[in-house]
């Protein structure tokens, strides 16, 4: 299945929210992702938890996948299964390389009188790297996501398998720049709601655009911004 979604609206279904926290005393940062999708629990459960389907709208994952055991999603990140609340709550360790953060994804049934609905509430949280938050603020992180629940959508509306060929370049599209920029801008609304200064995150908000839009492979015909305030 390719990609072929309104992406400013798409983007659009997904509230933000970032929040401060700590662990073990270490000060950590938390970027919350909601979107509902038209589905009961228990599907979009499965959809979440069960190898088969995974990579049917995100990566390939292999391991041990029951709590307390390790999995492993190709390319990308592997962790420790922390929680496994069915239908409910699902919690891992996210790492990569020496870093290591923390990931939980609750799910809540919406009972609107419109039928089957479920809100997943997605929470990533990270120690506070100080250079890294000021280069791409909460955006690094949240881009990312919302391209992830853009793939869990466009399957759980059919039933059908994201292209994963579709879905590795979709950034790169027209549509997926203007996914990745509305979602940025989304992201940077969020971390100045929370109190952090507006032309700091207007200015990573376009540096994270440029990361995730910008094929490494081609030469750039752009200049990286530098901490301007963008004025789209």
């Amino acid at each position: 299945m390719t990609i072929s979604v309104d992406p400013i609206a798409t983007a659009g279904l997904v509230t933000r929210e970032v929040r401060t926290g700590e662990r073990a005393g270490a000060p950590t940062r938390v970027a919350v992702a909601r979107r509902t999708y038209a589905t009961d629990p228990a599907d979009l459960w499965d959809a979440l938890t069960d190898p088969q389907r995974i990579p049917r709208w995100f990566l390939p994952v292999s391991g041990d996948l029951r709590v307390g055991g390790r999995y492993s999603l190709t390319g990308n990140a592997s962790g420790v299964v922390e929680r496994c609340d069915a239908p409910r709550l699902l919690a891992l360790t996210w790492e990569m390389g020496p870093q290591v953060s923390w990931v939980e994804v609750e799910l809540t049934p919406v009972d609107d009188g419109t039928g089957d609905r479920t809100r997943l509430e997605l929470r990533h949280e990270a120690p506070v790297d100080p250079e890294f938050w000021t280069q791409y603020g909460p955006g690094a992180v949240g881009v990312g996501w919302d391209l992830a629940l853009l793939g869990l959508g466009l399957h759980l509306d059919t039933g059908e398998p994201v292209d994963p060929d579709d879905g590795a370049g979709y950034a790169l599209t027209a549509d997926g720049r203007a996914f990745v920029r509305t979602s940025a801008q989304g992201w940077t609304a969020a971390a100045v709601a929370a109190g952090e200064d507006a032309r700091d995150m207007q200015a990573a908000g376009e540096r994270t655009v440029t990361f995730y839009t910008v094929d490494p492979s081609q030469p750039s015909t752009e200049e990286t911004p530098t901490g301007e305030t963008p004025t789209e």
